[in-house]
């Protein structure tokens, strides 16, 4: 359980969805590791992911935090390759809506076959991989950039997964409670973007 406190406490204090240009400038490897953490966006979707994938299961544990983070590097790459074309309101809308269908699924404890879970959360990783793609650009190394927000994207989903066991072996009612949280906070953002 202290591990749960200090992952809602840093929660608390993240800064609101900052995967947009703008918000700094320079950095390489420990800028992009730092940065999942400053946004509670990526923060709560990606413990989500983790804690979802504990509840399913078996393979589940490593491939669906694999497959999120897949098409989350397409994502970046998409964005950056398309110089701008995406519209930013539908990538904040898929990050929004990441939250209410993940926390949705941890509250549920939902169930389903291994390849349409990976399926739809690679689906949201597409999102947040474009949401945070924009930023590459202005950094002073952006492939350094790129792959310390993936490490840290990474240990957040292994967090999740820790958690996950944690909470289904000894608070599955604690569990029920941080999925629907989650989904409130994915309103709240959907509500915000729009």
């Amino acid at each position: 359980m202290p591990a749960l406190a200090g992952m809602l406490a840093l929660a608390a204090v993240s800064t609101p969805a900052l995967a947009h240009p703008g918000h700094g400038a320079g950095g390489g490897l420990l800028a992009g590791f730092v940065h999942p953490f400053s946004g509670f966006d990526h923060f709560l979707a990606m413990i989500a992911v983790g804690v979802w994938a504990a509840q399913l299961g078996g393979r589940a544990v490593w491939a669906v935090p694999a497959a999120f983070m897949a098409l989350m590097a397409l994502g970046a790459v998409l964005v950056l390759s398309a110089a701008g074309s995406f519209a930013a309101g539908g990538i904040e809308s898929g990050v929004a809506a990441s939250l209410l269908v993940l926390g949705l699924l941890v509250w549920r404890a939902q169930r389903m076959p291994l390849s349409a879970a990976a399926a739809l959360v690679a689906w949201f990783g597409l999102f947040h991989g474009a949401a945070h793609g924009g930023e590459l650009p202005q950094f002073a190394d952006p492939l350094r950039y790129a792959l310390g927000f993936l490490v840290a994207t990474a240990l957040l989903h292994g967090a999740g997964v820790v958690v996950g066991v944690l909470l289904k072996r000894h608070a599955p009612l604690l569990g029920d409670l941080a999925g629907a949280a989650t989904a409130a906070a994915g309103i709240v953002l959907l509500l915000g973007v729009r």
